[in-house]
């Protein structure tokens, strides 16, 4: 049994991204023995998901800046005395973690999931306070390593997926029900925030290219954010209304990737693509922008294929090369589920992070 007690710090208030990954690295840490214990915001997924493997604190919903946020981890540090504090979450607790393990003369590490640029000073300045920073993909390790964060304080642990969970068939006449799909249509799928970074807007440019080649193919859009009317009207304004599905967020796609042709990751900023690899997994190729850690998924040629951020002509392309050869879809979606199994299983990731824990303890 490892004695070793870890403080996370998770202020996300939806079960995905980086949120998912604290979920499956508390309950990797469970079963070997650590002891978790959890900082989270008040009536998050994760603070009712994580209660089986750890002790759980809900810290009410506060602004970035806000310096309630260092009282309340200096709390909970001095009531849990945690052998290392592990900040997951930007949101202030980047900052503020760092601060209360540092006054609390406790060890503290950061895992970086965003590949946009910080100010330089200021980066160094806050990692400052971290023994490690760990990065989930080379990309963000090459955009600190230009921040002037010293490279032998950075760590790539990639993000992880549950390769067992999506893996099932699929249910073809649900699917085709569930979203109002004609069962002669083809699917291309995009699992997503609306939010400007993750290029639904390209998307939407090349649907109109895309029909005019594969007029019987529906795009099925997964996710919620403050675009999404926006997004909707340019699909209006383009005549394409008929053929995208807004789908909204969704608790089982392990259902419903197993369905979809394609799945397409448009992202002009990206750490990795969690999408990506759940896709792969599910034995369904992948598409992707060349940006931040997208080609770490996609290997061009191998498992899908890669186009130019921004680049419209070049992603429709892509996707027609797909939707029309069934035979490369097909070698594709075998080599994505190999290659997923392989470099993103959730036991390498806790194998990982275990390593990292026991080098600082």
């Amino acid at each position: 049994m490892n004695s070793l007690r870890i403080m996370h710090i998770e202020m996300g208030r939806h079960m995905y991204g980086g949120a998912l990954q604290v979920l499956y690295l508390m309950r990797g840490l469970d079963k070997e023995g650590y002891h978790n214990v959890l900082a989270c915001t008040k009536e998050s997924a994760i603070a009712k998901s994580a209660s089986e493997f750890g002790k759980i604190y809900e810290l009410p919903v506060l602004g970035e800046a806000d310096p309630r946020h260092l009282l309340w981890f200096l709390k909970i540090i001095r009531k849990e005395r945690p052998h290392i504090v592990h900040v997951h979450s930007r949101r202030g607790a980047d900052l503020w973690g760092g601060v209360a393990a540092r006054l609390s003369n406790t060890k503290a590490i950061i895992t970086r999931r965003v590949d946009n640029p910080e100010i330089p000073l200021l980066a160094r300045t806050k990692y400052s306070l971290f023994e490690k920073v760990i990065t989930i993909s080379e990309g963000i390790k090459r955009i600190l390593l230009l921040e002037g964060i010293p490279s032998e304080k950075i760590v790539c642990i990639h993000s992880a997926v549950d390769v067992e969970k999506y893996s099932g068939p699929c249910n073809r006449s649900w699917f085709c029900r569930e979203f109002s799909i004609p069962p002669d249509h083809k699917t291309v799928g995009m699992i997503a925030q609306f939010i400007p970074r993750k290029g639904h807007q390209y998307l939407v440019e090349a649907i109109p290219g895309i029909l005019e080649k594969c007029p019987r193919t529906k795009f099925l859009f997964f996710g919620k954010g403050p675009l999404e009317n926006n997004i909707k009207a340019l699909c209006k304004a383009k005549g394409v209304e008929w053929y995208v599905v807004f789908a909204g967020f969704r608790e089982d796609l392990p259902r419903i990737f197993p369905c979809l042709d394609l799945v397409i990751h448009p992202a002009t900023l990206e750490g990795l693509g969690v999408s990506l690899l759940q896709a792969a997994a599910s034995g369904v190729p992948i598409l992707g922008a060349k940006a931040g850690g997208i080609p770490e998924v996609v290997n061009h040629g191998v498992n899908g294929l890669l186009f130019d951020p921004t680049e419209v002509e070049s992603m429709k392309n892509c996707v027609v090369d797909l939707l029309l050869n069934s035979a490369k879809r097909r070698v594709y979606a075998r080599h994505a589920r190999e290659i997923v199994a392989r470099k993103f299983s959730l036991r390498t990731m806790i194998k990982q992070y275990i390593r990292l824990y026991q080098s600082l303890s």
